[in-house]
């Protein structure tokens, strides 16, 4: 995130606090977590330099006006906004983030000095050109602790190897004083709890921030929601109310400020090892307090010694399990469009910066979304012979078709972004019949709202249905559309006697009315040749 690691340790105080007593989730975690700091990191980077007072200020800042912005969602009740940003979108910005943290910590893993640049490739390159600046002593340090951390936990995951490996690489370097061969520490550790303080605000600093806040906003929220409803799934013991989260979350950030806590966000890792360690109630949360507080007062000496390459280690181990190498395969197998949006995020965040990559997968996201809305899946149906079942033609080839009437199903709501496409839809079948059917049967059943436009498209495909002397009947038509078409008076243009709960009811009808029909016909041809053999 670009602050010294104390700021970890005081974002895991009052916030943990807070959430405690008025988040509704009774295992999540909530601190510093990788995704948010890279995205804290990169917007704020923009305004002063990272580890400076400035860059501190505008941080705490940040995590004021994040927490300010959740409470305000929270009032208004704006919870659903989660739904906003699809799982494709998270999935690929969470893999191009966990890279971009990787390649954030090349400096501490090789041991040399790589300047600030804006773009990962570009630290990756300097990097690799300049490799014979590499301090073995760090690099090998680091690759040990990645290597010991990876074995304790394919040997015992319980394990607590990374506080195993900290405790005894900080150890080796005091003894064989590896920091004055190379090796960076983290050195003074401040002692005690963190002052109050209140952050300083300027309109044009605010302003400037803006696009930062309402990142970290979103993705930390939905990853957030995302943990604890997957610990409410599990554990079934008590429910997680979105807009209550934000509220949560909000006043964890918003009070935190004030007392030094950096933004802090649901974390999967320590809220996995709460639920795992027996944690069923927010009282763990309160013992995590408590042992953070103990370890501000008495420990922090301790910390001096703790070489960087191994901080950096865990932080390799840890974000690299976020490349959802899984997700991408699964997508890829299951629907190409989300693998599609998936892979332009991904690449969009690397290439082009977090903010930028998030708003490409999401605008993405709508453009698909608007144009399978725009073209959504119509059927015609045919009666499966035996039954009084009809699906759909394509699936059922063998089915029978009738010569009188042409059933059509239209599975979405029928509004201004499909409506053309639907009418369109609808001339299409009925030219392409020949002899013309004698009714058109429309299944409504999918159909859950309907709009102006929508209805002015119906009232077109009635009249165009009516100049070729075809009957429109309507079935399965829900209650909301219903009415809605009542108060329109579509309904009593069209007839109440059109309108069936089934398409067995209107098919019979259909039926009843051809053979009534012929009959009435025959009876007129009949009396036609009568009178004529008469005359």
């Amino acid at each position: 995130m670009g602050v010294p690691p104390i700021y970890g340790l005081y974002a895991c105080l009052v916030p943990l606090l807070l959430y405690a007593f008025f988040g509704t989730s009774k295992q999540l975690s909530i601190g510093p977590v990788a995704v948010t700091a890279i995205l804290v990191m990169s917007g704020v980077s923009q305004l002063a330099d990272p580890f400076t007072e400035k860059f501190i200020e505008l941080v705490l800042l940040a995590s004021f006006l994040i927490g300010l912005l959740q409470i305000v969602m929270s009032i208004l009740q704006m919870g659903f906004l989660v739904n906003l940003i699809s799982q494709p979108v998270i999935s690929g910005f969470i893999s191009a983030a966990a890279i971009i943290i990787i390649v954030s910590q090349l400096e501490e893993v090789f041991g040399m000095n790589i300047p600030d640049f804006k773009y990962a490739h570009q630290t990756v390159w300097y990097a690799i050109s300049h490799f014979k600046d590499v301090d073995w002593i760090t690099f090998g340090t680091c690759s040990f602790s990645i290597a010991a951390i990876l074995v304790f936990k394919k040997w015992k995951k319980a394990f607590p190897g990374a506080l195993f490996v900290l405790v005894i690489t900080t150890v080796l370097t005091y003894v064989l004083k590896l920091h004055s061969k190379g090796l960076s520490i983290i050195q003074d550790v401040p002692v005690g709890l963190p002052s109050f303080i209140i952050p300083d605000m300027d309109y044009e600093t605010v302003l400037t921030l803006v696009p930062s806040v309402l990142t970290v906003t979103f993705i930390g929220y939905v990853g957030s929601i995302g943990i604890a409803k997957s610990l409410e799934m599990k554990n079934r013991d008590h429910i997680v109310k979105p807009n209550q989260e934000l509220f949560a979350l909000g006043i964890a950030k918003l009070i935190g400020t004030f007392f030094q806590a950096v933004p802090s966000s649901g974390s999967y890792s320590r809220t996995a090892i709460n639920d795992e360690a027996g944690g069923k109630t927010t009282v763990s949360s309160l013992i995590t307090v408590v042992m953070v507080v103990f370890s501000l007062l008495f420990l922090t000496s301790f910390f001096y010694y703790i070489p960087k390459a191994v901080l950096a280690a865990i932080i390799l181990v840890s974000v690299f399990g976020l490349i959802n190498f899984s997700e991408a395969k699964y997508l890829f197998r299951l629907r190409r469009r989300d693998f599609l949006v998936m892979i332009i995020t991904f690449l969009g965040t690397l290439i082009f910066g977090v903010e930028n990559g998030i708003f490409i997968g999401v605008v993405l996201s709508f453009v698909f979304l608007q144009y399978y809305s725009s073209r959504p899946h119509i059927a015609e149906l045919v009666n499966i012979p035996g039954t009084k079942y009809y699906r759909n033609m394509n699936r059922f080839p063998d089915a029978t078709q009738s010569t009188e009437y042409l059933i059509i199903r239209f599975d979405n709501q029928l509004y201004f972004g499909n409506s053309s496409y639907f009418k369109d839809a609808i001339q299409e079948y009925v030219s392409n019949r020949e002899p013309l059917p004698k009714f058109l049967i429309l299944d409504n059943t999918n159909m859950h709202d309907i709009d102006s436009t929508g209805l002015h498209v119906l009232e077109d495909i009635h009249e165009y249905l009516e100049d070729l002397r075809i009957q429109l009947l309507m079935v399965g038509t829900i209650g909301p559309v219903r009415d809605f078409l009542k108060r329109s008076g579509f309904t009593d243009t069209l007839g109440v006697d059109h309108y069936y709960l089934t398409i067995s009811d209107a098919v019979d009808y259909a039926e009843n009315k051809i053979e009534r029909k012929s009959i009435h016909e025959a009876a007129v041809q009949f009396n036609k040749e009568r009178r004529s053999f008469l005359d």
